[in-house]
């Protein structure tokens, strides 16, 4: 390797800085659309009429980024990251477009699948793309930053989504992507260059796409229709769980033989991957379950309009931005890492039972911090586990390690979002039905409320639909608190690989790479 003069480090340094300055726009992009709508979703669904599709304006957007998360990742390794951001932003931009347009929620819901589709690549692109240019040992403070660009995301979406609803209106919400997308895919094609070397001929696994999407819709859809819309043992809910069980067992089937599966097997044979999905899992259940929610229970419950909603959620981001920056920058500077996800597990668990604990009256100091405690759970450990998986696998396929690692997250997330939704709908909408009546309200009207209309019913009225809200949902964070309790133990046996130093030293790490890819697979050659 040839010698590095002064110029030339700090023309690598710069041109560092300017590409992970256009990533860190594309995970904004991406994370932001998973919290504006938050604040702005009680008066969205009031608006259109459909409090009874609730759950679906959140899960559609998280189904569409994890289906698509492996095939982004998959595809960025084999034909480059820059195409397919470029591909991802085109979705997200076109996505939010329908949104914005919508009259119903059919239309809504779908603006936001497509959305999804779109930001599944946003998210896992963005990690991806990292390793191409930082290595290992450095990469745990770049990591750190992306997590708090997420962490400020949950609060800075919130915001907007307040500003807007209050302000020029909740459709806003989605034309703001419009601006944003072009100067994303503005920044990727002027500073995300195409590799220097030609790159493997792709045989595409459409077979195994299809049937993953199949499997994962059905879970999905399992989640959020069953105990709500559908009974456990309906025909529709059994249909879905069998139609997941055989697609996933096709799934597998196919990846075994395939060229250049979407999802490589072999990589479950890393200890390290293994323990790290049941760790992003939960950490998915804990943080997307709670996230979508808690505005709307501020709103709802506690009264504050939705710019205070936002604002209540500072406390959260900050602890998760500060705690993300800080064990970032320690990784690198010590290469340690192993009890961080660790601890992130057991101050997460601890944040939900506080939360759990909340009652109608209770000081907003309180409410903010057990927001707090949950952030800096987060922050502890949500970059250190993608750092680990991109550790253990070797560069020619850090892409597909990396969407896989946030494709379980994202499994974890979407049925944390659909079962804390089903759940929380289905006790809502119980408790308005068994309660509403005697105080004289219609049953019909409640599937239109809003937090103004709430705030204008006679006091009776507001008192029974404030204690629903509360106690629909703040008794499932303690249901969700013992989960991670297993993720601490899993996560304890993570076996603390050395970060590599350099980029190359991932790329020629041929033995590790030979345990986690076929015979196919081995013969494709270094990416670059």
């Amino acid at each position: 390797m040839t010698t590095t003069s002064p110029s030339t480090t700090t023309h690598e340094k710069r041109t560092v800085t300017l590409v992970f300055a256009a990533l860190m726009l594309v995970m904004l992009l991406a994370s932001l659309s998973q919290t504006v709508l938050s604040t702005a979703l009680p008066t969205i669904v009031g608006s259109l009429d459909g409090a009874d599709h609730i759950a679906w304006v959140m899960t559609a957007y998280l189904l569409g980024m994890t289906v698509t998360m492996p095939i982004y990742g998959r595809l960025g390794d084999r034909v480059g990251r820059k195409p397919m951001l470029l591909i991802a932003i085109t979705l997200f931009t076109i996505g939010s477009l329908v949104g914005a347009l919508a009259q119903d929620m059919t239309v809504l819901i779908a603006g936001r699948a497509v959305q999804g589709l779109g930001g599944g690549g946003l998210m896992v692109l963005s990690q991806a793309a990292i390793a191409d240019v930082v290595p290992a040992r450095d990469r745990g403070k770049y990591m750190g930053i992306l997590g708090a660009v997420f962490g400020l995301s949950s609060v800075a979406g919130p915001l907007l989504g307040g500003w807007f609803t209050e302000g020029p209106g909740w459709r806003w919400t989605f034309w703001i992507n419009v601006p944003l997308g072009i100067i994303a895919a503005v920044a990727v094609v002027a500073l995300l260059h195409k590799p220097t070397t030609e790159r493997a001929r792709t045989r595409v696994d459409f077979l195994g796409m299809a049937l993953l999407a199949l499997a994962t819709s059905s879970l999905i859809l399992a989640a959020t229709w069953g105990g709500h819309q559908y009974d456990w043992n309906s025909p529709q809910i059994i249909c879905l769980i069998v139609t997941t069980i055989v697609g996933a067992i096709a799934f597998v089937a196919v990846e075994r033989r395939a060229e250049e599966p979407v999802m490589p097997l072999a990589l479950f044979r890393d200890r390290n991957f293994n323990l790290t999905t049941v760790g992003v899992i939960i950490l998915g259940v804990a943080m997307f379950g709670s996230l979508s929610y808690l505005p709307t229970y501020l709103q709802m419950s506690v009264g504050v309009d939705a710019t205070h909603a936002g604002l209540m959620m500072i406390p959260m981001m900050g602890g998760m931005l500060v705690t993300s920056i800080v064990v970032g920058q320690a990784v690198s500077r010590t290469g340690k890492y192993r009890w961080y996800p660790i601890a992130g597990a057991l101050v997460t668990g601890l944040g939900l039972f506080l939360l759990s604990t909340i009652e109608i009256g209770d000081s907003r100091w309180q409410i903010e911090g057990s927001l707090l405690v949950l952030g800096i759970g987060i922050g502890l450990g949500m970059q250190i586990l993608t750092l680990i998986v991109q550790n253990s696998f070797s560069h020619r396929i850090v892409g597909t390690a990396t969407a896989a690692n946030n494709y379980f997250r994202q499994v974890g997330g979407t049925l944390g979002a659909a079962a804390v939704g089903s759940i929380f709908t289905s006790r809502l909408t119980e408790s308005l039905a068994t309660r509403l009546p005697s105080a004289g309200e219609a049953h019909s009207g409640s599937s239109s409320l809003t937090p103004d209309s709430v705030a204008h019913l006679p006091q009776e009225i507001h008192d029974i639909v404030v204690t629903a809200y509360n106690g629909a949902l703040m008794p499932i964070f303690l249901w969700l608190a013992p989960l991670t309790l297993v993720s601490a133990l899993v996560l304890w046996f993570v076996h603390e690989k050395p970060l590599r130093h350099t980029i190359e030293a991932s790329k020629q790490e041929e033995s590790l790479g030979e345990q986690t890819l076929d015979a196919t697979e081995a013969m494709t050659g270094a990416e670059r």
